[in-house]
């Protein structure tokens, strides 16, 4: 006979924890406080009549607005609110102030002056009274509404936004230029001249002259675009060499010269400059080194010492040496 089974005794008591009920804040529009809303019916507003005075009114006047009530009632004349007060009363107050001061105005405050002339003021002058005078100074309006004259048209070449730089600045600032970047080549461009105004007048080479009518050495610092030109414009060639193929029969070709215009030959000039400033060592680190290589490199071409001068000897050699092959006809 099977045992029994004894449901009751064989299983284990099990313990049933109650969950606690966490309390929730009522919504956000619950636990606000209804307000209530005061229209003007119940309290009117205040008037003007029944206000008081603002935290700025009912102050008490200027001492020189005060003064100048007092000297007017008086008859006496007191200071003059408007222009302000001269320089010359303050200084009739304060003895040391006199000691300091520049010896014009010394004399000024011990002479007596006119009634009424406030040479020095501290005070400007309103616009107004400074534009009154604009029609004593001769400048006559051709139109009405126009202080000066209307610009005589057609307008000069450098009036335009376009052309408002030198030529040969405009020029160099174009070879300068890298990648597109045309504010930085202006950059450039302008420590470049920078350079050539606060550096030291240059001391000239007479085995390597400059173009003629140039300026005295002590002059061209004064002028830094014209310090720029008279480099380039010395050491530009006025010929290169092409090579003319089938002039020496069978195919072979002759070295011949061509001559450069302006802008050609200023521009295998700068070409040049900007080579060999590229092959300076750096003496530094900064977004100014090269313009300062390039502003040394035109210093050296004034004095004759760059290395420049010997490229353009040499292209003006071989261009006389092959001169003779201007006469040359082509062989078939």
């Amino acid at each position: 006979m099977p045992p029994r089974v004894q449901l009751f005794r064989s299983a284990r008591p099990t313990i049933i924890v109650p969950r606690v009920l966490q309390q929730t804040s009522p919504p956000l529009c619950l636990r606000l406080a209804p307000r209530r809303c005061i229209t003007a019916d119940e309290k009117p507003l205040p008037t003007a009549d029944t206000a008081g005075p603002g935290p700025n009114e009912g102050q008490l006047p200027h001492v020189s607005e005060e003064a100048a009530a007092m000297g007017k009632i008086t008859g006496e004349g007191g200071p003059e609110v408007d222009q302000g007060t001269p320089v010359q009363e303050v200084m009739k107050r304060d003895e040391k102030s006199q000691e300091k001061a520049p010896k014009v105005m010394q004399e000024q405050v011990q002479s007596t002056s006119a009634k009424g002339t406030r040479a020095f003021s501290t005070s400007a002058r309103p616009r107004q009274e400074a534009m009154v005078g604009s029609e004593d100074s001769g400048l006559e309006s051709s139109a009405s509404g126009h202080i000066f004259d209307l610009p005589a048209l057609p307008l000069p070449a450098n009036m335009h936004l376009k052309y408002r730089y030198a030529p040969i600045v405009k020029q160099v600032t174009n070879l300068l230029m890298r990648d597109g970047k045309l504010s930085v080549a202006q950059r450039n461009m302008a420590m470049v001249l920078n350079h050539l105004r606060t550096a030291s007048p240059p001391t000239l080479n007479p085995d390597r002259p400059l173009i003629p009518g140039s300026p005295p050495a002590s002059h061209l610092p004064l002028n830094p675009i014209l310090y720029l030109t008279l480099a380039i414009d010395s050491v530009a060639p006025l010929l290169r060499i092409r090579a003319q193929k089938g002039m020496a029969g069978g195919g072979a070709s002759l070295q011949v010269p061509v001559p450069l215009s302006l802008r050609q030959r200023r521009r295998q000039a700068v070409m040049w400059i900007l080579d060999a400033a590229s092959k300076k060592p750096a003496r530094g680190s900064g977004r100014g080194q090269f313009a300062q290589r390039v502003a040394e490199e035109v210093v050296g071409i004034v004095e004759g010492r760059s290395g420049v001068w010997d490229r353009r000897g040499g292209i003006h050699k071989l261009a006389v040496s092959a001169r003779a092959n201007l006469n040359v006809r082509g062989r078939r």
